[in-house]
Parts: structure tokens; sequence; C-alpha cells
């Protein structure tokens, strides 16, 4: 038996970790050990501990508390308690996921002190070092042993980067393995949708019409820390709201939450707020997004896991960002890159909404892409 220590601490890691934990559960309960760590980098009970209670995921063995901070502060707290555990641990894997300063502590951790590191969302790129995502996810992989992409994009990302796609086993940092093996997000958007409909009331509670609302999500920092910005993305959800009499639901990270009482003029502030249209809502559940995404009309979002989940759904999507990592869903029509451009933003809308032979062909794998994952550090 292998053991593997699991990294999270962002909310997007708890829903991707559920993935693999289910696929351990109910493949591989005889043949891997798996131990999850829970930095506490979201230490937000509704962007952490629901999701953990919801998706089924053990609760973690270990715990950091890290909470918030500075990069720095917060990396280095995390490195710290990271490499103490492993040290104890002493286990075959770590197991990381995206790009967030969790996944860049655990590489830094366990490279240092020669544990193998398996990457899963591999290869993505926005050619933007300016975001710390990405710095956190080239140094990731180019510490790791086992990289997992999840489109054919993220493969090549890693090929152009000196990646050799043909190395044998055994594996090492120094002579990866890269695969292509699908999106561990789809898997779950798969297993927990008949879930969701069963048990999600979030469309009933906010009194949406299915398939005639719009969802958007904001949380990147280079939207919510910049006045300009923010003003011209929510003015333009504003005028979409008013002038077409749709309903917008605007699920609000915690950061969010707070910088519009202090970035956004104060005029529109009031508009938002007493457009009956615009619904500004608490931090949802994975299975209530999963309702919002699948029976939305149109999704306008910064974040790269929302887009893909539009996709998955069928959905269009408008892109609040000035580049994805997501290319394909843009190569396919699916979305539009309109940054915090509000005309852009609003002729996207207008392009979209009349959009009537729009396709999704399947680019995300077979929904088994953790089954794989296991099978492939159990070879190595």
């Amino acid at each position: 038996m292998i053991k593997i220590v699991t990294i999270i601490g962002a909310r997007p890691q708890i829903i991707k970790a559920a993935a693999l934990s289910r696929a351990i559960k109910n493949h591989f309960s005889n043949k891997i050990q798996e131990l999850i760590v829970h930095t506490g980098q979201h230490y937000d009970e509704n962007m952490s501990q629901v999701f953990i209670d919801e998706l089924g995921i053990p609760q973690p063995n270990y715990n950091l508390n890290v909470g918030s901070g500075g990069h720095a502060k917060q990396t280095a707290e995390m490195i710290i308690g990271i490499e103490n555990i492993l040290a104890k641990e002493k286990p075959d894997y770590i197991v990381l996921y995206g790009d967030t300063n969790s996944t860049l502590a655990g590489a830094i951790a366990a490279s240092k002190i020669h544990i193998p590191i398996v990457h899963i969302e591999a290869g993505l790129r926005s050619f933007n070092k300016s975001m710390p995502e990405e710095i956190n996810r080239i140094m990731c992989d180019h510490s790791s042993t086992l990289l997992f992409s999840p489109t054919t994009t993220g493969l090549n990302n890693l090929i152009s980067e000196g990646f050799n796609p043909n190395t044998k086993r055994p594996y090492t940092p120094d002579k990866p393995g890269i695969f292509h093996c699908g999106d561990v997000m789809y898997d779950n958007s798969l297993y927990f949708k008949n879930i969701s409909d069963n048990s999600s009331t979030i469309i009933e509670d906010n009194y949406l019409e299915k398939g005639n609302f719009i969802l958007s999500t904001i949380h990147r920092d280079n939207n919510t820390d910049d006045p300009r910005r923010l003003n011209s993305i929510f003015s333009s959800l504003n005028e979409i709201a008013t002038n077409n009499q749709t309903d917008i639901v605007i699920p609000l990270h915690p950061r969010t939450s707070k910088l519009l009482e202090v970035n956004l003029d104060k005029q529109l502030l009031l508009e938002i707020k007493a457009n009956s249209h615009i619904k500004l809502i608490p931090p949802v559940s994975f299975l209530d997004m999963i309702a919002l995404e699948s029976n939305c009309s149109l999704v306008m979002t910064d974040s790269g896991g929302v887009q893909k989940e539009a996709y998955y759904f069928n959905k269009p999507c408008i892109i609040l960002r000035s580049e994805t990592e997501w290319v394909e869903i843009v190569e396919m029509g699916a979305a539009i890159i309109a940054n915090a451009d509000r005309n852009l933003i609003t002729s996207s809308y207008n392009k979209l909404k009349t959009k009537s032979n729009q396709t999704f062909p399947s680019i995300f794998g077979d929904g088994k892409a953790a089954e794989f994952i296991c099978s492939t550090m159990l070879d190595m």
C-alpha cells in the first residue's frame, strides 16, 4: 500500500480533492492510504468546512490554521507546517491541486526533502506572470514528478517548456511523467449533478426562473482591488440586468463583499443594491453552485473553475479577465474574453444570448480522471 498526503486549502482544491478521495474509497481502498492536510488558506466556514461536509471528503487529518495574510507570510507558515507533517508521515507522494499559495507551499516543502510531487491541473497557463497563480503553477509543475493535465492544451504547454512526453518509468523530478487525463472537476460535475437536482433548493429560495437568469462570480484581486475594473464590471451588470429585465445572481466571495463597500462608486453601489434584478447572495455550497450553473442561461465570471463548469453544463460564458487558461472553450465559441471592459461585456452578452447554434463537444475527458491518476501513482 502507498501513502499519499493531499494538500487542500482553498475552496476549489477541496472540491477537486473529492474526486480523488471518492476514487480511492471506491476502487483503491486496499492500495492507497490518503492523509489530508488543510492549510487553512480559506478559513471561512462557508468557503471551506461546508464543502468538506457536503462532498463527503474525509475530515482533514491535519489543519494548519494559517488563515489570511500577505503572500510571503501565508506561504512561509504553510511551508513550515507541511514540512513537519511530511517528515513525520513519510508519504510516497504529496498530491497538489491547481495554483494557490497552498500549492506553492506544498511544492517547496516536498521538493526540499525529496517527496515526489503529484500535480493535478498541470500545464495550465495564462501567460500572465503578474498573476500570483501563474507563478505558483509554473513552480509546482517544474518540481513535480507526476503531472496530470486536464486538457491537450495543458499537455502541449508542458511539452513546449521542455517536458518529454515519451519519458518512461521510473519517473523522477528530473525525468517526470506528463499525462493528459481529463479533468477531475468534470468527474465531480457528473457525479454530483443528480445529487444537486434532488437536494438543492437555491433556485426556489431566490425566486429564480430556470433557464432565464445569469450567474456571475467575481473574486480575483485584480478585479476586486482595482476600483476602475470593479466599477466597470458592476456597471455592466447593472446595465444588462436593467435593460434586459434579467435576473443576475451573484454569490459574493467574502473579499468581494468587503471591497464593494470600499471600491465601488457610492451611487453605483446604491443602484446595485436597489436593483431588484440583481441578487447579491452569500457564498454557496458546491451542490448549490451546480444548480445555479446548470439552470442559468449564461455565466459571467473571472473564475477559471466556473468557466469550465459553465461548459460542462452547456452554458455560454463571458470571461471577466484579459486571458484564460481554458483556451479551448473560447476556440469553441462557447466563451468570450471581455476583460473588465464595460462595452465589451455588454456586447458579448448581446452576442451570446442570441447565439442559437452553439455546440459543446466533449473536451474534458470521460469522467474517470481520478481513477487514472490513482492507477498511475500505483504503477510508478
